[in-house]
């Protein structure tokens, strides 16, 4: 097999030696980062077997030219930046490698929700700009704490990490307020976990937390009369897609007080553009779609990524979503 990698810079390995096991299935090429252009995509992928992408895409056009691939494996747990159902037209199987990162993006979730309550940042910065040197008490605090014991966490989606979240935030004393498509899975807990609609779960949570795939239905459904329909003392987190939210809205939402501020890791257009509107948006903490990059979590997806292609070269492809 000859495999290609598209965009290997964005796991940031000190060197190449987590890419190694891929030699035992054939001939390899690592590339740094394969621009997004078509022409560009096909130029580097022509004659390869085997195409590894994490967010290079892989569209109808691009499958159409290149008459040599047989596989294409996903290096993240979405998968929409393929054409699922070009390349099933030619018999290619996308696969993906999913679960890999769960307890890394949900230790991210809670640490955005935390600073949204706790403002760690904006305290500590506070202290280092000499603002405790000159205070006449022991203490001081530039926006209140704010306490999960009691408080409602509402969450679009209950898969994997959606419900290590709420793992997460149960132990520190949170109900679990929850909207899913599918209700196949309930938490073993006594009390504080109820489901909702989608409507009771904005209206009712003192802290909202996406953790639902990007869908053709839903894209944007975080708009303007969703917002209104939140508590001004909420708080919106994203740690799932970033074209979930309207971003225009959003920021207009955080700039009248209609919610009380967001935490973000994903947004529309990643990198992020000079003229996304909430770049400097009040009360936004915003991080680069980092949630999923623990080592351990890079790692694993890599091991699952191997025994991806494994799989599909004993003739029994798994983790195939298309």
């Amino acid at each position: 097999m000859k495999i290609a990698i598209l965009d290997a810079g964005t796991f940031n390995f000190d060197n190449l030696g987590p890419w190694e096991p891929l030699h035992q299935f054939g001939e390899v090429e690592i590339f740094e980062r394969v621009p997004y252009e078509v022409d560009a995509i096909v130029n580097k992928c022509q004659g390869y077997d085997i195409v590894l992408t994490n967010k290079v895409p892989i569209n109808a056009e691009t499958i159409a030219q290149l008459p040599n691939l047989k596989m294409i494996s996903v290096l993240a747990t979405g998968h929409n930046i393929v054409d699922g159902s070009a390349a099933r037209e030619r018999n290619i199987p996308v696969c993906n490698a999913p679960n890999y990162s769960t307890q890394s993006v949900a230790q991210h979730t809670l640490a955005l929700i935390l600073e949204l309550c706790n403002n760690v940042g904006l305290h500590s910065q506070s202290v280092h700009e000499g603002d405790w040197t000159r205070s006449e008490h022991f203490t001081y605090w530039k926006k209140p704490h704010i306490e999960l014991t009691g408080a409602t966490v509402g969450f679009i989606g209950w898969g994997e990490i959606g419900q290590r979240v709420g793992e997460l935030v149960r132990a520190l004393g949170a109900n679990v307020l929850a909207y899913s498509r599918s209700r196949r899975n309930t938490p073993d807990w006594p009390n504080g976990f109820r489901w909702g609609d989608l409507g009771e779960v904005f209206a009712e949570s003192d802290v909202l937390t996406l953790h639902c795939p990007q869908t053709s239905e839903n894209l944007g459904f975080v708009n303007r009369e969703r917002l209104i329909s939140m508590k001004k003392t909420a708080f919106l987190v994203n740690t799932a897609r970033g074209t979930l939210v309207d971003e225009s809205a959003l920021l207009d939402a955080l700039q009248t007080g209609q919610i009380a501020g967001a935490a973000l890791d994903v947004i529309s257009k990643e990198p992020m553009t000079k003229d996304n509107p909430l770049l400097g948006a009040p009360n936004c903490y915003i991080t680069p779609h980092v949630a999923w990059s623990s080592l351990p979590a890079r790692r694993h997806l890599l091991e699952i990524t191997f025994a991806n292609i494994q799989a599909y070269l004993n003739g029994s492809p798994q983790n195939v979503v298309n």
